[in-house]
């Protein structure tokens, strides 16, 4: 299978990790475990070999175009802080994001953020974004996730924090 390179993406194959740099970033990713043979030719980056078949270097192919996006243009969520009990505050420091008072707890909640991905607070909104699109969406799931309430009837509970584009 033969992946066409962008004009303004760069690529480079180091045994079976793909570098990826454009003008936004660099990427790179392993596929070692995969055991498929990837070479460039020309502006194409050749996908062959592999024990998975079509299946295999169509998923390869897939990650290789998204980390094509990621350097070009990035990645971006957006997500809001909903409460109808307890007004809540989100707050980034560092590598962590911490969800004040959310349903009146004392103590903040916290979540992870992934790789280079960049979070921004303003208000009830959150943007989430990067080069890397796996770093951004467990990034937002983390964020999501640290706001689920259990032991309680989510039908009346529906404060948290969900993704809205």
């Amino acid at each position: 299978m033969m992946i066409e390179i962008p004009k303004d993406v760069q690529v480079e194959v180091k045994g079976d990790t793909v570098i990826v740099s454009g003008k936004l970033e660099k990427l790179q990713r392993s596929f070692k475990s995969l055991g498929v043979k990837l070479e460039i030719k020309g502006n194409q980056l050749e996908i062959g070999g592999g024990e998975g078949g079509k299946v295999l270097e169509g998923t390869i192919e897939a990650h290789v175009k998204n980390m094509f996006k990621g350097v070009t243009e990035g990645f971006s969520h957006k997500l809001q802080a909903v409460h109808s009990h307890f007004p809540m505050s989100v707050e980034v420091k560092g590598d962590k994001v911490l969800i004040k008072n959310f349903i009146g707890e004392k103590k903040p909640r916290s979540a992870d953020i992934v790789g280079k991905t960049k979070v921004e607070a303003k208000g009830v909104d959150i943007f989430v974004s990067g080069p890397d699109k796996d770093a951004v969406g467990q990034t937002c799931a983390n964020i999501s996730l640290a706001t689920v309430i259990k032991q309680k009837d989510s039908r009346v509970f529906q404060d948290g924090v969900y993704m809205v584009e």
